[in-house]
């Protein structure tokens, strides 16, 4: 069966220890050009700046209409209450109503474990799919660059100087994990992965 478009979906920030998850849900059509993006592979195997100049690059094709695509966020407060798998599912639930797109006339791609709503019945969920499938690998750019933008923002409050947001984009290195022994938490760090620190 041939379908109109097919959907690319990955997430960003599963395991860090501060801030939300993100999931990214990219629409083409099935005859997209990936020739137009020759530089598109999994995100954690690119440099942050040619990351952020396919983001750039994939701004421009939304607005001339070329492409679509949606990145939804669910917070550490979240995370806490629900579950981090809860989250992941709530996040893509969310990105991939956001395209608008009739499920019947939609091939879903999804990495790792990943499942969409079962009203997408066209579903397939590929084991390294970010590098394997550039639909897949330029949805997880896109939840990549939009999380990484959100905490360096984050960073720039002065009680959050300490965790080094900018840098470690809240992932649970030496430094942060020193971090939070000296300092403790803050509001948008994940409570229920922090309990080994803290005890």
């Amino acid at each position: 069966m041939k379908f109109e478009y097919v959907v690319g979906i990955d997430e960003a920030g599963k395991g860090p220890l501060a801030g939300p998850v993100a999931v990214g849900a990219l629409a083409v059509t099935a005859d997209f050009d990936w020739r137009r993006l020759p530089t598109v592979n999994d995100s954690k195997q690119l440099k942050e700046s040619v990351r952020e100049d396919i983001y750039k690059e994939v701004i421009i094709m939304k607005k001339a209409g070329e492409l679509d695509f949606r990145v939804s966020m669910v917070s550490a407060s979240v995370i806490d209450q629900i579950g981090i798998s809860r989250s992941v599912a709530r996040a893509l639930a969310r990105a991939l109503t956001g395209l608008s797109l009739d499920p019947a006339q939609v091939a879903v791609k999804l990495d790792g474990s990943l499942k969409a709503p079962a009203i997408y019945t066209n579903q397939e969920t590929i084991i390294k799919g970010d590098a394997k499938e550039k639909v897949i690998g330029l949805a997880s750019i896109m939840a990549k660059v939009r999380r990484d933008r959100y905490m360096k923002n984050l960073a720039k409050q002065p009680e959050l100087a300490s965790y080094q947001l900018a840098v470690l984009k809240g992932y649970g290195t030496k430094i942060h994990r020193a971090a939070i022994k000296e300092n403790g938490l803050s509001s948008i760090h994940r409570a229920s992965f922090c309990r080994a620190l803290l005890g």
